[in-house]
């Protein structure tokens, strides 16, 4: 039996696509994305870490978010362009969870952060006398000590929900990655109360999560219209245009993929999961540093700095 346990059948991950012509353009785009991933994620933390001017409540959070963003990132992409590289999508059982389990871990963790930063824009808009009491340093690291913790108690849960056997046959997931859908489609038993409960907490935390940060933006805008001169109006607008864009991609794609029984994920499933995986990891650094003056004038400062020692 304790052998039986150590060699229980691979997970083989079905990919993207079938067609063999698809395989090496696909992974030449991927993987130019994830590159550029890498470096917009990890080059924007460097960024704020070294520059004193960002030093605030929102980049903090920021920084966190470009984080988990190349963390994700990494936890789906290499496995993905392996497959379309060399046709290996086998991935252990453990594997397969601890893939899962990290790709919920920080998604999750994402959604908290988003609600974060739109609790910061707000205190620092519509507050703005008691924006260093309501962002205090102590505050924002509790926040985020609770968006981790939510995550990794969350993740668990879905882990636990997903992965708890007996699976049948054929081990093939009609996905890229370990994602709850397709995994729980492999349960021989009867999935339906580990979908409700995988359901229940998702929307917890989408909804939950999605709600601050439309109550935010909806008191945003009211203090926003109500500014007399227009340029204070454009530049509001300005700060916060860049995180409604990353919202409402990221939100939009989760509430699609998530916020429905798992076996009723269909052929646009994985068209969402390419949205959410790869795309807004790629685009969010973007996002947040060519619509950002602050952001762009810290670049334009390292780069003198940079071509003077030169």
């Amino acid at each position: 039996a304790m052998r039986a346990n150590h060699t229980q059948p691979e997970f083989l991950l079905l990919g993207i696509t079938n067609s063999p012509c698809a395989q090496a353009p696909l992974f030449g785009l991927f993987l130019l994305i994830y590159v550029v991933t890498l470096v917009g994620n990890v080059g924007l933390v460097l960024l704020v870490w070294v520059v004193p001017t960002l030093h605030t409540p929102m980049y903090f959070f920021l920084t966190h978010f470009s984080l988990a963003d190349a963390c994700y990132s990494t936890v789906i992409s290499p496995k993905m362009l392996a497959g379309l590289f060399s046709g290996s999508r086998a991935i252990s059982p453990a594997g397969c969870a601890a893939q899962f389990h990290a790709f919920a871990f920080f998604v999750t963790a994402e959604c908290h952060l988003l609600a974060a930063m739109a609790y910061d824009r707000h205190a620092a808009i519509c507050h703005p006398l008691l924006y260093v009491t309501a962002a205090s340093r102590r505050g924002c690291r509790r926040l985020l000590g609770w968006s981790y913790l939510a995550a990794f108690l969350s993740a668990a849960v879905y882990t636990g929900c997903t992965f708890w056997g007996p699976f049948c046959g054929p081990r093939h997931v009609d996905h890229f990655f370990c994602d709850v859908g397709p995994v729980l489609r492999l349960v021989c038993a009867d999935t339906r109360a580990r979908e409700m409960v995988v359901f229940a907490l998702a929307a917890v935390h989408l909804v939950g999560t999605s709600a601050v940060v439309l109550l935010s933006y909806v008191r945003i805008l009211r203090v926003v219209l109500g500014m007399r001169p227009a340029p204070s109006r454009s530049r509001a607008f300005q700060t916060c245009a860049a995180h409604l864009v990353s919202v409402s991609v990221f939100y939009g794609t989760l509430f699609f993929m998530y916020l429905q029984p798992a076996s009723g994920h269909g052929g646009l499933g994985k068209v969402a999961s390419v949205f959410y995986t790869v795309v807004t990891p790629l685009l969010n650094p973007f996002i947040y540093s060519l619509r950002n003056q602050e952001v762009k004038g810290a670049l334009g400062k390292c780069g003198r700095r940079v071509l003077s020692r030169c």
